[in-house]
């Protein structure tokens, strides 16, 4: 059976993404098409390009994730540079580091740019923050005046993981200037209307993984402080847009998976940590089975 699939943002966390996955392949379902933002943009790419969830627990599980952490070269002692630089490249590390992970393992399938795909198979979403609008990636370079075919995959997945502060964002240069592009998640860290919209057709059952409880379990902000305000606008951001879409009728065919206790940027994270993630995301994913229907 072949599905088409949408996974969310989450950072660290996606490693509970690839245990429901793996329990997806259980099924014998199979992705036709794939979505993403952020670390399920990475994810999303792997599937698109062939990856079982076996070898994509074992790219990550080898991976020593803290060597994304590529900050650029000092100049004054630390930890003082890294935030001085910070104010001028606007993101505490390069990210050249994880877009480079991705073109390697995409190379070993023969991937490279999105004409390496059949055409549709995998979109991404990203936020220009300069022209102040989403991004599904590659459709909307053509507003660029860059031939969506063209481009790299692993830019792409890059500009959708620009963590704002985190990373630095990705100037992409255009006919219309030079854009600051960010994290897709700022805007909708999960699109799975991306597969639901007049332009784009639903022709197969979709199914969603989300890194988080039900839109109707969702706690309220407690707002006290500035630190909280920015917090609480920061979450509204992200989940406004999607939680305006996703209704019941849109929950029957979404696996959440709560992961509380896991920061997105932890990336100093424990083999415990990843395999009770994977765990999670098996279990969840296994209880949406005994239900879903198509």
């Amino acid at each position: 059976m072949f599905i088409d699939g949408v996974f969310s943002g989450g950072g660290i966390k996606a490693f509970a993404l690839v245990g429901a996955f793996e329990e997806i392949e259980k099924k014998g379902i199979r992705f036709k098409r794939v979505a993403g933002t952020s670390a399920g943009s990475i994810i999303a790419a792997l599937i698109s390009a062939g990856y079982s969830s076996k070898e994509i627990f074992t790219c990550i599980d080898e991976l020593d994730v803290s060597e994304f952490l590529d900050v650029r070269n000092p100049w004054l002692p630390m930890p003082i540079t890294k935030w001085i630089l910070m104010y001028w490249h606007l993101g505490l590390y390069k990210g050249n580091k994880l877009e480079q992970w991705i073109a390697d393992k995409l190379s070993q399938k023969g991937l490279k740019t999105f004409a390496d795909l059949p055409l549709d198979t995998l979109r991404v979403i990203a936020s220009d923050l300069t022209n102040g609008r989403l991004l599904v990636l590659p459709d909307d370079l053509e507003d660029y005046g860059i031939q969506p075919l063209s481009f790299p995959i692993a830019k792409a997945i890059r500009m959708s993981c620009s963590l704002p502060y985190f990373f630095e964002p990705v100037k992409l240069r255009s006919r219309k200037g030079t854009s600051i592009i960010v994290d897709g998640g700022v805007l909708s860290n999960f699109p799975m209307w991306l597969f639901d919209t007049k332009n784009t057709k639903k022709i197969r059952p979709v199914i969603g993984i989300k890194l988080s409880h039900k839109m109707s379990e969702f706690k309220q902000n407690d707002i006290k402080n500035a630190v909280k305000l920015f917090s609480a606008l920061f979450e509204t951001m992200k989940n406004a847009h999607d939680a305006r879409y996703i209704s019941r009728r849109h929950e029957k065919d979404i696996i959440f998976i709560p992961t509380e206790g896991v920061l997105t940027t932890e990336f100093h994270l424990t083999n415990e940590k990843k395999h009770e993630l994977l765990k999670i995301g098996r279990e969840h994913a296994a209880h949406f089975f005994r239900t879903w229907s198509y």
